[in-house]
């Protein structure tokens, strides 16, 4: 055989292994109409896989389920939040997918997360159940507002339905399910609340974040969002919002998420934002009631009531009466309507937790200025805050400023009532005479600086709901320069309030330790003012019943009812 032939055999065989080997590379890429395209992996997306495949009669929705080796396809549900959408961090890298079925991770709402869940980034989103603030009912069971959702109304609401915004009816819908026909009323962020308003008896679902004070929170199944102790993996109204998918997926996604960033907004609702004030009305131990505690101890008075003074932020008493050394033993009468408290009652009010001590009051100076004088410098010794009353009238004209959790609040206060011999002077100590002018320009002040102001007023005294026209004129002049809270420390029997805007102003809070037992003046008002991210959300009205000349107790659903009901009613409500 020649050598000829030889490479004539060898180039054949040579040829036909280049022609088989092409043969089988070409069978491996998709062709379409305008040619062959590289394997998809290497230039698409996942989105794009769906586009290329799907035919004229198949939707994304019936294609299987992408399970890539390594690789992870997220699909965010439609119902999460704009606010969470435009603070959630994803690595750029990471797959986003336009239905469930193509994903094998998903952002979604989960009411009662588990392990599997809990490990990886999420956030809690906690929605409030609320009606306009001159609602009687405190609180609504869970499954009655299941209830309410499939359609058999609530007694307690005239069966009205709940009026939500239209983004967390589709969050619940998600958790609950579409709900009946009419039991649900959708309207606008912008005018709930005041179409709320305008067809009470009515209730509402908002996020916690939404909240303001013409609002009332409503307890459900006994927790509120406005208990800064409230568990919020046990509230019914919170939305876990996170990542779900199968364990053993969830599980490489974790190791995923090690090496790439992936952040969701913190809650709508955290405790560390939020300062809880508590508000009083007068408090003398003097008379009977400090006979009381000469007889069964000096926190006798405060023994059901503590928790509602001692879990605030911050506790506000106003005290008329000055301590003094030389002060007469306890007696329920007396021939004088003179006051004065031992030293020793001051234990009552640390153990109540008071941080800020009003001195508005007109029995300040009943026993001279040196008892006065004793007094302030009491309160400085146990570390007590004062104001509307002073060593003079600059002391007494002074606010204070208190920064808790973030909030900024700053006090003012002011007598209006007299008489004149009790009112500070430039020379002499006593309580701030009332100044409108002065208190505007203090109050653009307290703004300036960022504090939210809050103004109490000693008034002239009246048992009536209504006030007297100076104290509503009065009132409403230091709301208008920007007091956001407006409280009248004076009243011994509890009088109406009003809103001005979303502030609001409470003319009389009734009586906190004193003695008078008469039927009307029993009943004490205790407003607990909630703040968040440095403004002003909420107040829950808390309300006593004196008992023994001395001692405050909760009072009952009923005897709560009755008082709010004609409070309300008083208010113009």
């Amino acid at each position: 055989m020649s050598r000829h032939r030889h490479f004539v055999i060898a180039f054949g065989i040579l040829f036909s292994i280049i022609l088989s080997l092409l043969s089988v590379s070409c069978s491996s890429i998709p062709l379409s109409e305008s040619g062959g395209q590289p394997p998809i992996e290497q230039t698409s997306t996942l989105d794009e896989v769906v586009d290329l495949n799907v035919s004229a009669t198949q939707t994304p929705e019936t294609l299987s389920t992408p399970k890539p080796v390594g690789n992870f396809f997220l699909w965010i549900s439609p119902s999460l939040p704009v606010v969470i959408k435009q603070k959630l961090v994803l690595p750029p890298d990471l797959k986003i997918v336009n239905t469930k079925n193509q994903s094998n991770i998903q952002i979604e709402p989960i009411q009662r997360p588990d392990s599997a869940t809990l490990h990886l980034p999420g956030t809690n989103w906690i929605y409030v159940l609320v009606a306009p603030f001159p609602t009687v009912t405190d609180e609504v069971k869970f499954a009655d507002l299941k209830d309410a959702w499939a359609g058999k109304g609530n007694s307690a609401f005239d069966n009205s339905p709940l009026m939500m915004p239209q983004e967390t009816l589709t969050v619940f819908e998600t958790i609950w399910g579409k709900p009946k026909k009419n039991a649900v009323r959708v309207v606008e962020d912008s005018q709930l609340l005041d179409t709320a308003w305008s067809n009470q008896p009515s209730w509402a679902i908002i996020p916690f974040d939404q909240l303001s004070p013409r609002w009332k929170v409503l307890a459900v199944d006994k927790m509120s969002p406005l208990d800064k102790k409230m568990d919020p993996n046990k509230y019914p109204l919170s939305v876990f919002w996170g990542f779900t998918g199968e364990v053993k997926v969830l599980g490489d996604f974790g190791g995923f998420i090690g090496n790439n960033k992936i952040e969701f907004p913190k809650t709508n609702r955290d405790p560390q934002q939020m300062t809880v004030l508590v508000m009083t009305g007068t408090t003398a131990m003097v008379r009977y009631l400090a006979l009381r505690m000469e007889e069964k101890g000096i926190t006798y008075p405060a023994r059901d009531v503590l928790s509602w003074l001692k879990d605030a932020d911050i506790t506000h008493i106003s005290n008329e009466a000055p301590f003094y050394d030389k002060c007469p033993p306890a007696k329920p009468l007396r021939r004088e309507a003179r006051f004065c408290s031992s030293p020793a009652y001051l234990e009552l009010l640390k153990y109540v937790g008071a941080d800020i001590i009003e001195l508005t009051g007109n029995h300040i100076l009943d026993w001279g200025e040196a008892p006065f004088l004793y007094t302030l410098d009491l309160y400085k010794q146990n570390g007590f805050l004062y104001f509307g009353g002073g060593k003079n009238l600059e002391d007494a004209q002074k606010s204070i400023y208190i920064e808790d959790h973030g909030n900024k609040l700053a006090f003012i206060g002011c007598n209006s009532a007299g008489p004149p011999i009790v009112w500070a002077t430039k020379q002499k100590p006593g309580a701030a005479p009332c100044d409108i002018p002065w208190m505007n320009n203090q109050i653009q002040e307290i703004m300036k600086k960022g504090y939210i102001p809050i103004v109490t007023f000693q008034h002239f005294e009246v048992d009536d709901y209504v006030p007297n026209s100076l104290q509503r004129v009065q009132s409403l002049q230091v709301a208008d320069a920007g007091a956001v809270i407006v409280s009248g420390s004076q009243s011994h029997f509890p009088q109406g309030m009003t809103f001005v805007g979303n502030q609001f102003i409470h003319y009389g809070l009734g009586n906190m330790f004193f003695d008078q037992m008469m039927k009307l003046n029993r009943r004490e008002f205790i407003d607990r003012h909630v703040f968040y991210g440095g403004k002003y959300i909420s107040t829950v009205l808390l309300v006593a019943m004196l008992e023994d000349y001395s001692r405050p107790r909760p009072m009952t659903p009923e005897e709560r009812a009755a008082l709010l009901n004609i409070v309300f009613k008083s208010s113009g409500w």
